[in-house]
């Protein structure tokens, strides 16, 4: 039974009671329902808590899919936990300061790929910071420069929407996609476009936040060469 993504339609709901559907062998428990972002496409899977009926607290460690198809989120408890049993009732709870910094430095990475709009060849989001790399030959990048690129956009306080189009539609478009590492998840018909509006569309199932204001102070940390036509850009918040 597939787990409904509830934060795919808001990033910022923190809490929701859940079933227990399934408890995988590693310990990773699969709900009918969720606020956690399962580990994908650069970011992280989320942390926070699952309460149980009797007011026992369950620490979860990290998000993950348990298909291949990844419709189960499993989300994995810490190590020695009590895991709950199939069928019984439960709260989950997000670590909001941990999701909402890593939402801003996914949107500000969208930013980033405005700002130097090549070829994204990967990307990852870590703690209040986070990293694209770009097939850029020759590049002679300025921090500064990009830096300033992203602050105007910033204080631009453009909103950030989402919107689903086909797998047609997106094959009609193919520009759509920055990506050359990951490509948009495909099967279910339908892929979910992330819009900056008057800057940025894209394919993309991570969390973002609602305007690019509330990404607040960032700034270009690092430009690293990693080959003849890599680059790797890094970000920071504040």
């Amino acid at each position: 039974m597939p787990t409904i993504l509830l934060f795919r339609d808001d990033a910022y709901l923190t809490v929701t009671p859940a079933t227990v559907l399934a408890v995988t062998e590693r310990g990773g428990i699969v709900l009918d329902r969720t606020v956690f972002y399962a580990t994908g496409g650069g970011q992280p899977g989320d942390v926070g808590t699952l309460t149980r009926a009797d007011g026992g607290l369950i620490t979860i460690a990290t998000a993950v899919w348990n298909d291949a198809a990844k419709t189960e989120v499993a989300h994995v408890a810490a190590e020695g936990s009590a895991l709950p049993s199939p069928g019984e009732a439960v709260t989950l709870t997000l670590d909001w300061p941990v999701r909402h910094a890593r939402m801003r430095v996914h949107t500000a990475l969208h930013l980033l790929s405005v700002a130097l709009p090549h070829p994204v060849t990967g990307g990852s989001i870590g703690e209040g910071e986070g990293r694209l790399d770009f097939d850029i030959p020759d590049a002679g990048l300025d921090k500064d420069e990009i830096t300033a690129r992203l602050r105007a956009m910033v204080e631009a306080d453009a909103a950030v929407t989402e919107r689903w189009i086909t797998d047609a539609e997106l094959d009609a478009n193919p520009g759509l996609v920055k990506t050359m590492s990951v490509q948009p998840p495909r099967g279910s018909g339908r892929i979910r476009l992330v819009e900056i509006a008057g800057l940025d569309l894209q394919p993309c199932g991570g969390t973002h936040v609602r305007s690019t204001g509330e990404i607040g102070p960032v700034s270009v940390t690092q430009i690293e060469k990693k080959g003849k036509q890599n680059r790797r850009v890094r970000i920071a918040l504040g």
